[in-house]
């Protein structure tokens, strides 16, 4: 019997209670799979840095390395401590792991309202990988001359190629899996997210690696998209997209308009993956931490959810992972439990509850 033990790190603001309905379903799937899972919780975050001075201790890599998975719930809290300090913690296990990708899926399930009159549960099924460890977010520059007329900011984006390829490769690799269009070529479609027209190293080097790796997936369809003109793709026609790669910086926007997309950032989950396992991914939903609405128990959980489903999934527990997506359509299309922002009037937990008995209910395939 396999036996998965997971770091949990609620954070800050709702952290807590979407990491409580995380964890439910996570042992509700063990129980019914037959794996077991461990799970254990850190206080990090802007509390712990109020009191320390850091986000997390010094040796918070070292703690976490002997896990086989993160759960991070929500980092932030700008009115305790500045936001650029508070996602050093972020960044920090992003980087110290090497989870080169972002994984983010967009997908409308029936029952859910959108915005957006475009989108429906036939139109909007896509994924966006972002690279995650370099890019625009390398934290190399600096300040310079402040707090006179020459004061100067740097700051500069590194692109690797081994840093490129490796997202770009994973994002052609997802679509011969995905297979959005068929069995018969092409199978699926590459998305090059890009803004090549002005940046002229960054994004030209970047578009390079692009059309290097895309020769060796001749069944795969490619494309370009220039990121402003990306935006408005994602709303006109969002059932043209199947896989998107982007760099760190566009992945971060465009991921939030495809939250809109699925019905909002309540139901928009995330993977920040080491896909060898040499290191252990973290998964969060990308909604924020929401201080305002912390301790009411109004938050939507099914991103949280979702994040473990892509954790499960990660950590091979396939049927598992279908199973918990199984479980949020079916209780998402009867509608009966809804929080607030949902038109409801339901607790987190009370949704949590919901999506675990049906989990429970289902058949093992």
């Amino acid at each position: 019997m396999s036996l998965y033990r997971i770091a949990v790190i609620p954070g800050d603001g709702v952290g807590n209670e979407v990491a409580a309905e995380a964890v439910k379903i996570l042992k509700v799937s063990a129980d019914k799979y037959g794996f077991k899972v461990a799970t254990e919780n850190f206080d990090w975050g802007c509390d712990y840095y109020i009191q320390n001075a850091v986000m997390m201790p010094e040796n918070a890599l070292t703690i976490l390395q002997q896990f086989d998975a993160i759960f991070l719930g929500c980092i932030g809290d700008a009115s305790k401590v500045p936001d650029h300090i508070s996602l050093t913690m972020l960044l920090a296990i992003r980087k110290g792991f090497d989870q080169y990708i972002n994984l983010r899926p967009i997908k409308l399930y029936p029952g859910v309202e959108t915005p957006l009159k475009t989108a429906t549960p036939e139109t909007v099924d896509m994924v966006v990988v972002r690279e995650n460890t370099e890019g625009e977010y390398s934290t190399v520059g600096g300040l310079f001359k402040q707090g006179t007329p020459d004061a100067l900011a740097v700051q500069t984006a590194v692109f690797t190629q081994k840093g490129c390829e490796r997202a770009i490769r994973y994002a052609f690799e997802l679509a011969t899996k995905r297979k959005k269009f068929g069995s018969s070529a092409p199978v699926g479609m590459v998305t090059n997210c890009t803004k090549s027209n002005a940046l002229n190293y960054s994004m030209v080097f970047w578009d390079s690696v692009y059309q290097q790796v895309a020769k060796e997936y001749p069944d795969i369809k490619t494309d370009m998209a220039l990121v402003d003109a990306l935006t408005m793709w994602f709303v006109k026609n969002p059932e043209y997209f199947d896989v998107i790669v982007a760099s760190n910086l566009f992945g971060d926007i465009i991921t939030d308009l495809g939250a809109m997309l699925q019905g909002g950032m309540g139901f928009a989950a995330g993977g920040n993956i080491n896909p060898e396992k040499v290191y252990p991914s973290m998964f969060e939903p990308i909604h924020g931490s929401a201080p305002k609405y912390a301790g009411k128990a109004i938050v939507n959980p099914v991103a949280s959810i979702e994040s473990i489903r892509l954790m499960l999934d990660h950590l091979g527990e396939e049927r598992a992972a279908v199973d918990i997506q199984k479980a949020v359509v079916k209780t998402l299309s009867l509608g009966k439990v809804k929080t607030p922002d949902m038109g409801g009037a339901h607790k987190t937990h009370e949704v949590g509850d919901a999506i675990a008995k049906e989990i429970l209910s289902g058949g093992i395939d």
